[in-house]
C-alpha cells in the first residue's frame, strides 16, 4: 500500500498509509497529513490515489511543492520519490501488494486513531495529530527489545513495546518526542510543543539523546520509563 513517510533533519516524525482517494496535506488540523509548521500552507498540497498509483498536485501554495528538487504542479509520484515542502522531506513508498506491517499505537481514550486496527491503546498518551507512531516494521532479528511502562495517569502499570522503527508519543501542542529504533540501540527527540519532554529530569531538544535502560521520561505531565533488553 502506498505511504508518506515524513522527516526532518533526519528524524522520521510520522508515516501515513495511503487509503483515500484524496489524501490532503497541509498546516490546518483537519488536512490528512497535517505538518504544523509556517512554511506550509493550510491546505499546501492533495495526494490523488488512482489504482496503485499516486498523483500529487500542489494546491497553489505560498513556497511551492518539489520533488526530488524540482518544483512541480502536479505529477505522477515513482517509488522512493521525495517531496520536499520547507525543511520537511516526505519519502514517497510504494510498497509490494501483500506485504502487512504490524502497528502499535499509542491513543488516548477516546481518539479516533489515524491507522486502522491500533495495537495497545494507552490512555493518556496519544499520538500526535495525523501523527502515526511508526514508520516502518522492525524485522524479527533485530538486536534490541524495548518498551515504555507509564507510570502515571489512567494507563499507570500498562508497558508498551517499541516495535517500531519510530514511535511518537505526547499531546499535539503541548510537548510531542520521537523514539527512534538504531542500529546501537534508541534515540528520543523533541519533536513539537512549546513544553519539552524531559529525560531524567532534563529538558529533551531536537537533537538525538540516546536511551538507557531505566531513563524516566515525562511528557505533558505523564512519568513513563524506558525498558531494554538486549
Amino acid at each position: 500500500m502506498p505511504k508518506m513517510i515524513v522527516s526532518i533533519d533526519g528524524v522520521v516524525i510520522k508515516e501515513v498509509q495511503l487509503t483515500k482517494d484524496r489524501t490532503t496535506l497541509g498546516r490546518r488540523p483537519y488536512n490528512d497529513i497535517v505538518i504544523d509548521n509556517l512554511a506550509v500552507s493550510g491546505e499546501h498540497a492533495v495526494l490523488q490515489l488512482t489504482g496503485n498509483e499516486v498523483y500529487l498536485e500542489d494546491l497553489n501554495s505560498t513556497n511551492g511543492t518539489y520533488v526530488n528538487g524540482k518544483a512541480v504542479k502536479k505529477q505522477l509520484l515513482q517509488n522512493n520519490d521525495t517531496v520536499e515542502i520547507g525543511k520537511y522531506k516526505i519519502k514517497f513508498i510504494n510498497e509490494v501488494p501483500g506485504a502487512t506491517f504490524e502497528k502499535t499505537m499509542i491513543m488516548k481514550a477516546g481518539m479516533v486513531p489515524p491507522m486502522p486496527k491500533p495495537a495497545a491503546p494507552v490512555p493518556g498518551i496519544v499520538a500526535a495529530a495525523g501523527m502515526p507512531s511508526a514508520t516502518v516494521m522492525v524485522g524479527a532479528d533485530a538486536a534490541h527489545h524495548a518498551s515504555i511502562k507509564v507510570l502515571s495517569g489512567a494507563a499507570a502499570g500498562r508497558e508498551v513495546p517499541l516495535v517500531k522503527v519510530v514511535t511518537t508519543i505526547g499531546k499535539p501542542g503541548v510537548a510531542v518526542a520521537a523514539i527512534t529504533r538504531r542500529s546501537h540501540g534508541f534515540v528520543v527527540a523533541h519533536v513539537e510543543g512549546s513544553n519539552k519532554p524531559t529525560l531524567n529530569g532534563a529538558a529533551i531538544g531536537p537533537e538525538p539523546v540516546i536511551l538507557k535502560d531505566g531513563d524516566m521520561l515525562e511528557l505533558a505531565g505523564t512519568q513513563m520509563q524506558f525498558l531494554q533488553v538486549d
